[in-house]
């Protein structure tokens, strides 16, 4: 069933893996202020550190999304997620399973699920009940290993033949994010092209911004 009414793309900040909260907050604040109304939803996304950690940035960042009406889910842990109060969680194949997140949060909560270059993958999800899926990673990135290179086709195939929104992943900038825009994109998942950007997240926001909305 194809989507009634497309949805213009935004994007999907991700957090870097490791940050001090209160000092992160604000390169937060300012991506948001670079463009609020591209920014489509925040996960935080950890590594390497304890559940506490995790709650402490959740509480310190939660706050800031949501007066901005920005969805904001946690990475992995649907135990994390439903202990926070975020809006949903984002797994993997090889994290929590979609029916465990799902048992976590109840029906009112996002759960999106990672398909790498899977139609059948991005299928079972959408049976199962997924809110959203994501493919990836469609360019080199240093941020974790990629095994999985989907080709931008499977984005026209998710938004010609399902009604699930899909999100892109994977070494995704301002210079090479118009093909996955064209290809029917939901969501630009991005994060070293924000946090990294060399002048700044606000300003970051507001390149992808003159793609997103020309």
């Amino acid at each position: 069933m194809p989507k009634q009414e497309p949805m213009p793309c935004q994007l999907y900040l991700i957090s870097p893996p490791q940050f001090v909260p209160d000092v992160f907050s604000e390169d937060l604040k300012r991506a948001i202020a670079g463009g609020v109304d591209v920014v489509g939803a925040f996960q935080l996304r950890l590594k390497d550190v304890s559940d506490d950690d995790v709650l402490r940035a959740a509480e310190v960042l939660m706050p800031i999304c949501a007066e901005h009406e920005i969805p904001f889910l946690v990475n992995d842990r649907p135990d994390l997620a439903e202990a926070s109060g975020a809006d949903g969680v984002h797994v993997g194949q090889s994290d929590a399973s979609y029916d465990e997140a799902r048992a976590i949060l109840g029906d009112n909560k996002t759960v999106g699920v990672t398909c790498h270059d899977s139609r059948h993958l991005a299928m079972t999800a959408g049976e199962k009940g997924a809110d959203y899926v994501a493919f990836g990673a469609f360019y080199p990135t240093t941020t974790k290993e990629a095994k999985h290179h989907p080709e931008p086709d499977i984005l026209e195939w998710c938004s010609s033949m399902t009604i699930l929104p899909c999100v892109a992943i994977g070494g995704i900038n301002q210079e090479n994010c118009g093909p996955l825009i064209d290809a029917g994109a939901d969501f630009l998942a991005v994060i070293s092209s924000v946090w990294g950007y060399a002048d700044g997240p606000e300003a970051a926001v507001a390149a992808f911004a003159e793609k997103l909305q020309a």
